[in-house]
């Protein structure tokens, strides 16, 4: 009975173990094998060994949207990070209206982003959304033409995507908060030691899980933006706002050069590794240790 009891959970997993070995295993190894080689529109099954990382580093545009991805990450999960945990502690101190609160600040991460950035696209249009509503309401010599302005269009993206995404933080990090014991506040107090002490010497490491998962969630949310750069500014002007998804993407259909894009693609593979790896074997180091 208990062996059968294994067959019918291991029958179970096998449609799930298969996608992993098929469907994400087995085309990341078939994408470094197109990514070593000189395809172009169509396969082609010679060698080239890391010629094609060669010319992809060598790629003005590749570059630039290297410099944009840094930039765009640092300043998205720093704001998303800071803003989040500003929420969470906000509604932590039992607010009225919290469950509206809550919905309000989250919605925006249920939308397709799709939707969203046409949405901001207006908003951050000189022509028709934030600069002339705010002119004609007697602000004359405000402008705020970021989003076609080469040195600054990645900031809109920017604005953008930390709307959408800090409220996901919030909900992640009041979860977190909630899991406090109040009697570590009511220590607190009667000890006189001011809120922000306690926030930042008691409150923050105990919430290092979950602050780890919301750094991975955001971490690989920065690799691969897409979305919203489509959405918003279609990586102009000119490539001004270009990443490596879209750079990736247009390789691959519009420029007919699989190969090329195929080593972009193992380049972001690598850097989620290099960012994420770390972390979760830290986290299975702690796990060991209090099993231990």
């Amino acid at each position: 009975m208990k062996r059968r009891r294994w067959g019918m959970a291991w029958l179970a997993l096998l449609p799930m173990a298969l996608t992993v070995l098929l469907a994400y295993l087995g085309t990341t190894l078939w994408t470094l094998r197109v990514s070593l080689s000189s395809s172009r529109t169509f396969p082609r099954d010679d060698f080239v060994g890391l010629a094609q990382y060669q010319r992809l580093f060598e790629n003005e545009r590749w570059l630039q949207s290297l410099g944009n991805l840094a930039v765009y990450g640092l300043l998205f999960m720093l704001a998303c990070m800071v803003i989040g945990f500003a929420l969470a502690v906000f509604i932590d101190q039992k607010v009225r209206g919290e469950g509206l609160l809550r919905t309000a600040f989250l919605y925006p991460y249920a939308m397709s982003f799709v939707a969203t950035g046409l949405v901001w696209q207006w908003v951050l249009n000189p022509g028709a959304g934030l600069q002339p509503a705010l002119q004609q309401l007697g602000w004359s010599d405000f402008t705020f033409d970021w989003i076609i302005d080469q040195d600054k269009v990645i900031y809109t993206v920017v604005i953008a995507s930390v709307w959408q995404a800090a409220g996901l933080v919030m909900a992640m990090l009041l979860a977190g908060l909630r899991g406090i014991d109040e009697d570590i506040w009511k220590a607190a107090r009667m000890d006189g030691i001011p809120a922000w002490r306690v926030y930042l010497s008691i409150v923050l490491p105990m919430l290092a899980p979950t602050l780890a998962t919301v750094f991975v969630l955001l971490s690989t949310a920065v690799v691969k933006v897409f979305d919203a750069v489509v959405a918003m500014t279609q990586g102009g002007p000119g490539t001004a706002s270009d990443v490596p998804a879209k750079f990736i993407m247009d390789h691959l259909f519009g420029r007919a050069n699989i190969a090329l894009a195929s080593a972009g693609a193992i380049v972001l593979l690598l850097t989620v590794v290099v960012l994420v790896a770390p972390l979760l074997y830290a986290r299975s180091r702690a796990r060991a240790r209090e099993g231990a």
